[in-house]
């Protein structure tokens, strides 16, 4: 079972990322359950036709410490096993804590075993890793492998160099390792050549670039996958191309981030901050 995380910047597209690209595996035959660690609980909402998730938090809060798994994982397209983490009331507790108390949950509950045998397990983690919460799946070994979403805008490269960070800090204690950046494409000038280069700097590669196109917020609004809701348009394509570069990934690495300094020379030698 591989156990991947998507990181990223806070609005970057990583909960759309990862819904399109865990249909594109199922598609495949793969059995994939996804946990979002995300306080807004909506990682899954594609998945499951726009199903209102509970969430483990809102099940222990409600029924105290008598849960079952199928109270907290629901069956989603193409056979997906859907999670949410959930988080505290507004304004009161930490969302990270909450992620912690989820996943511990959910290996006491046997949701990574059992009879039905998993390919992948997909972690849709909130924002950066600056809260130790949040930084969980990197910190104690739980993804073992990270894909960061990022595009050409500067704060995208800020927090995809930061997640890095991250993942250098933990690589040895949890073992958990970069596979590649995915570019969620926002039509900036010289977008490919650039991240491309930035993963390059990195040690790392661009897995794929996701272009920009309509078919995705489409789809959405209809509460599907882009696979799901037109399997022939061309933005299906591309998600069926990230799945299977994803499982034929080979190259996993501990990055090198860059300075504040190298970083901005990038940004300069592409035109985007000059």
């Amino acid at each position: 079972m591989r156990k991947v995380a998507i990181y990223g910047k806070g609005g970057i597209g990583k909960s759309t990322t990862t819904q399109n690209t865990v249909a594109g595996l199922a598609e495949m035959g793969k059995k994939v359950m996804v946990v979002g660690c995300d306080p807004k609980a909506d990682s899954t909402r594609l998945l499951l036709g726009g199903l209102a998730q509970r969430t483990v938090l809102d099940t222990l809060r409600e029924e105290g410490e008598d849960v079952e798994l199928d109270d907290v994982r629901k069956l989603g397209f193409g056979g997906t096993l859907c999670t949410e983490s959930g988080g505290p009331e507004p304004g009161v507790g930490c969302a990270g804590r909450g992620i912690i108390t989820s996943i511990n949950l959910l290996e006491q509950l046997g949701a990574y075993a059992g009879s039905q045998e998993l390919d992948y397990v997909f972690y849709d983690v909130l924002g950066d890793v600056v809260c130790g919460g949040f930084a969980m799946p990197i910190r104690e070994g739980k993804a073992q492998e990270i894909y960061i979403v990022v595009s050409g805008e500067m704060m995208a490269m800020y927090a995809a160099n930061n997640i890095c960070k991250g993942i250098v800090k933990f690589a040895e204690a949890g073992g958990v390792r970069l596979g590649g950046l995915i570019c969620n494409s926002r039509k900036v000038d010289n977008e490919m050549e650039m991240i491309g280069a930035f993963a390059k700097k990195l040690g790392t590669q661009m897995i794929h670039f996701v272009p920009r196109d309509n078919m995705v917020q489409r789809a959405e609004i209809n509460r599907k996958t882009v696979i799901d809701f037109d399997p022939s348009h061309s933005q299906a394509d591309e998600y069926r191309a990230l799945a299977r570069k994803i499982d034929g990934n080979e190259m996993k690495v501990i990055p090198t981030p860059l300075t504040i300094d190298d970083l901005e020379k990038l940004l300069i030698e592409y035109g985007i901050a000059a």
